[in-house]
């Protein structure tokens, strides 16, 4: 078996051409490719399949692709499910509505299949390696004041309150607590979150930063002007 024919591909757009073309190179590339038209038929497939890597669309009639990766976000079945975004419009305000909906990655549209099949291998070597996020110890759970991080779980608990963060969020929050007062640069945060070889639009970590500073309180993590960010209790 190949090394791509371990991981199931689930495409998602309203176009059938793209699908078609898209599904064929992923396909002849020995990726296990599924196929949906719309947010609600992705959501029922997903489910069905649990695939390693979503490729979705954000322009869709109906459910689009950020309530479409909302929704997959809050399914816990398809908590480990690498989410980029296919689109065309390249606005920043969508970029970051993407990433706040819990998105790996945001590929530009038109996009040749050797570019796409790049990506798609370069995000999932997460299954192979990990998250990224840097060894944290042996114990499952980090305690640091109120805050709780159940790694087994993927839940994090703050004052009594259980939280359920996106992917990214939580691994980027446990990367901060794994070392409480250690300054953690935006090139640290980047190679250890998103990987080295992975493209993230320039505000992404400011995004995730904002909504972890929303859930967990706006006092825990300190910017560090020029360098990057640290957890404090």
């Amino acid at each position: 078996m190949s090394e791509t024919e371990k991981y199931r591909l689930l495409l998602v757009d309203d176009e059938p051409d793209i699908l078609e073309f898209l599904s064929y190179n992923l396909t002849k590339e020995g990726f296990t490719v599924f196929t949906a038209q719309n947010g609600k038929e992705a959501i029922k497939i997903a489910l069905e399949t649990v695939p390693h890597l979503i490729i979705l669309d954000v322009m869709m009639p109906g459910m689009d692709g950020i309530e479409t990766c909302e929704e997959i976000k809050r399914q816990p079945a398809l908590k480990d499910a690498l989410v980029a975004f296919l689109t065309a419009r390249g606005e920043d305000y969508s970029q970051i509505a993407g990433f706040e909906a819990g998105a790996d990655d945001y590929i530009a549209k038109p996009i040749k299949p050797k570019v796409l099949i790049s990506r798609a291998k370069a995000l999932l070597k997460r299954y192979r390696s990990g998250t990224g996020v840097q060894d944290t110890g042996d114990s499952d759970v980090i305690s640091i004041g109120e805050l709780i991080i159940d790694k087994e779980r993927y839940v994090v608990t703050v004052a009594g309150n259980e939280l359920m963060l996106p992917k990214k969020e939580f691994e980027l929050l446990l990367l901060l607590a794994s070392k409480p007062d250690k300054v953690f640069t935006r090139e640290d945060i980047y190679n250890s979150i998103w990987g080295d070889s992975i493209i993230v639009g320039d505000r992404t970590i400011d995004v995730h930063i904002r909504k972890l500073r929303e859930k967990i309180g706006q006092d825990h993590i300190r910017t560090i002007k020029g360098v990057g960010y640290k957890y404090v209790d």
